[in-house]
């Protein structure tokens, strides 16, 4: 591809997006620049401190439950409070927390912690997607929705790199950096980010305040897509999860962890832009099918790999599926989602990956404690499969409803064409009978002269 071309091609992905929604993906990129903690948590208790395995998917599960009880907590207020106040709260929090956790010793403490990390920073989640879908115009989503997870990627390869070199020198250095990059994105979001939920008529308030968590709940369509997240979810948990605890038994170095995983961040960062405007315009139930069975396998493969490369390149076949599903199944959570209520949805939605992090922790430490690894990646490929027969199944179910709420507008809008087209000829034949008969509208007086 020519300068010129990618020159064209930059410049219509970054065109006609608001200001507010660069200073949200700035907020964004700032906070994940500072992502420690998550990279080299299971490394930390496993080999600094000495903790089993299961030990370590324990306390990745109860930031997962703090993660699941926040997903939830997060949507009502995203809708109620407001965006902006949902993730100034909720940031501030997260940095504190995650500075205390790293002054913790005792193992209760550690866990007790990590639940309130947890918590904390999964509050915020529901409150970025709702603004995005909030300030971007609907056929502008998926490329916004790309061009933030590009930044998060973008700041995950930098950190995830980082974080394997800190964790050499000082763990609690990475503990103190990440609390005030947090802090920093905090900052970034009161100064500059305005608060995006849309003014309400007393009718739509009243809507809204129908809008709960059962109502959701309730939603077979949007739960269908809230399980099949999660299958996925559970997949891609596992390069944080299980991956650093399988290659630290396999002999390998948190760098060498470090440099594996930073692939995921560094393609996704080359990729994503132009894989995106491939797939926009794309299917979406061949997108969400395809990256499922990648992500399946992509981990599969891992049984295989006995060197920094083979890992490496692992990694770059389950990159590829979170570079088509991410753009793709959030693109699909907002066509999904009422626009009163689209905290709620999106905080049920982002708990689909808080459970999934409550899960695969402990899946993957209990398999890798009782199996070995390659069981648990023979496991993820087995879900993979599950995922994208089950997407396959639900995307036609949308298109059947779709199909029939076409017809049904059409034949809508025929009906109401027959009775324009009777109401006129009723009219045209008004008019005819007047004129072949003036008395039918002559005044009495005319009607009386020979």
């Amino acid at each position: 591809m020519s300068v010129t071309a990618l020159r064209r091609t930059a410049r219509e992905t970054l065109s006609g997006l608001p200001r507010e929604f660069w200073w949200l993906w700035t907020s964004t990129l700032v906070n994940r620049l500072g992502a420690f903690v998550a990279t080299f948590m299971a490394l930390y208790l496993t080999l600094d401190r000495g903790y089993s395995a299961s030990y370590a998917g324990l306390v990745a599960s109860l930031h997962g439950l703090g993660g699941v009880i926040s997903s939830l907590g997060g949507g009502v207020m995203t809708d109620r409070l407001g965006r902006r106040p949902t993730m100034l709260i909720a940031q501030v929090s997260t940095a504190l927390s995650v500075a205390l956790l790293g002054f913790m010793h005792d193992p209760v403490a550690i866990a007790g912690v990590a639940f309130l990390v947890g918590m904390a920073s999964n509050a915020s989640r529901p409150a970025v997607q709702a603004m995005m879908a909030d300030i971007v115009r609907p056929e502008d989503r998926v490329r916004a929705f790309s061009l933030n997870y590009w930044a998060i990627n973008l700041g995950f390869a930098v950190s995830s790199m980082a974080a394997g070199f800190i964790a050499e020198f000082s763990y609690l250095a990475g503990f103190l950096i990440e609390a005030g990059m947090t802090l920093a994105c905090a900052v970034v979001v009161f100064l500059k980010v305005p608060e995006s939920r849309p003014q309400r008529t007393a009718a739509e308030k009243k809507a809204a305040d129908e809008v709960g968590l059962g109502t959701v709940l309730r939603d077979r369509r949007f739960m269908s897509v809230v399980g099949l997240s999660f299958l996925v979810a559970v997949i891609f948990q596992q390069g944080s999860v299980g991956l650093p605890v399988a290659m630290g038994a396999a002999g390998f170095t948190p760098a060498d962890y470090g440099l594996a995983v930073a692939v995921n961040g560094f393609l996704i960062v080359a990729l994503q832009i132009p894989v995106t405007r491939f797939i926009e315009h794309r299917d979406p139930r061949r997108l969400l099918v395809v990256s499922s069975m990648l992500a399946g396998y992509g981990f599969g493969l891992t049984a295989f790999a006995g060197s920094v490369g083979v890992f490496a390149l692992t990694v770059c076949v389950w990159t590829l599926a979170e570079i088509v599903n991410a753009p793709t199944q959030t693109g699909l959570v907002v066509r999904l989602s009422p626009v009163h209520g689209r905290g709620r949805y999106q905080g049920m939605y982002t708990m689909s990956w808080s459970v999934a992090a409550l899960v695969a922790p402990l899946m993957s430490g209990f398999v890798i404690d009782r199996f070995g690894a390659e069981w648990l990646w023979g496991l993820c490929a087995v879900v993979g499969t599950g995922a994208a027969a089950g997407y396959a199944a639900l995307m036609r179910t949308l298109a059947a409803d779709e199909r029939t709420a076409n017809e049904r507008t059409a034949d809508e809008q025929e009906a109401d064409g027959r009775a324009a087209d009777g109401r006129a000829k009723a009219s045209s034949g008004t008019s005819a009978t007047a004129s072949a008969n003036p008395s039918a509208t002559a005044s009495p007086e005319a009607a009386a002269k020979p």
